[in-house]
């Protein structure tokens, strides 16, 4: 007997990819169940099926940087912060932080179908006892329009979005004079693509070609190390809110229209905003 959810969840985290460096991500999540049927005529209760998938991918690796450890070029190893990740391939980087902050996956790379087998054996060594086996599907949304991935780290956050390298992939519309503006938004959901969102304030170290950022958050301290051509830099905190308000700013001034960004943070959720030239 099966029973299915779909749609159950949203899992939003960072991939170190060895073509494109880090890269954010947001998969959707069905999930399928299979089992005995119980006294009640159930395999398991709905209500109870959506509290323990998320909170099995929620203390995980959701919200996290998920590493490919059989990946060229990257190193992995115990330091102060608790974990420190060094990658060559594409191009250098170090990051630091706590170890919850980093998915390690026995993989040379990673998608929806290695996330997936990584999380099922997550879920199967804590399902209930009435279900013997658990299977999910990660999927990316469908985007009909312009669309990118970004990584970022909210210092203030007090859940896991404070974390330096976890990111969402993003729909994005541009509105000006009533019409979407579909060239707008083709260039800079490229331009934005694969790049890292700092707050200017987060920086302690910058030259020609690096960037270093630091912050100590709740769950600890975290420092990561790009080069200054793989970032955008924001004069506040890189919430979906300030980012969608930037952008307004960046779209007004370089075109001289008034100009309405509807930007989102993974699916199904985002902010508006609005910028005159």
């Amino acid at each position: 007997m099966a029973l299915f959810v779909h749609n159950l969840t949203n899992v939003d985290v960072s991939i170190w990819d060895t073509a494109h460096g880090l890269t954010g991500m947001s998969w959707q999540v069905d999930v399928q169940l299979e089992g005995q049927l119980g006294e009640d005529g159930m395999l398991l209760d709905f209500g109870a099926v959506k509290p323990w998938i998320k909170n099995v991918l929620d203390n995980g690796p959701d919200h996290t940087l998920l590493i490919p450890s059989q990946a060229p070029g990257i190193t992995i190893f115990p330091c102060q912060e608790g974990l420190c990740f060094r990658a060559e391939i594409p191009f250098p980087i170090e990051i630091k932080g706590p170890k919850d902050a980093f998915t390690l996956i026995s993989a040379s790379h990673i998608d929806a179908s290695v996330f997936a087998a990584y999380a099922n054996e997550l879920l199967n060594q804590a399902r209930p006892d009435n279900v013997d086996h658990v299977k999910i599907k990660a999927q990316q949304e469908t985007i009909d329009g312009a669309s990118y991935g970004y990584s970022h780290g909210l210092k203030r956050h007090a859940g896991n979005c404070q974390r330096i390298a976890h990111g969402h992939r993003s729909r994005l519309s541009v509105h000006q004079q009533g019409r979407r503006q579909p060239i707008l938004e083709a260039h800079w959901a490229e331009w934005l693509n694969h790049r890292y969102l700092v707050e200017e304030a987060d920086i302690t170290h910058q030259c020609a070609n690096t960037l270093t950022c630091s912050y100590t958050a709740a769950q600890g301290n975290f420092e990561l190390t790009l080069p200054m051509n793989r970032c955008a830099i924001l004069e506040s905190p890189t919430t979906v809110e300030n980012i969608t308000r930037w952008l307004a700013n960046q779209i007004a001034g370089q075109t001289s229209q008034k100009t309405e960004v509807v930007a989102y943070e993974g699916i199904n959720k985002g902010a508006t905003a609005i910028a005159a030239p």
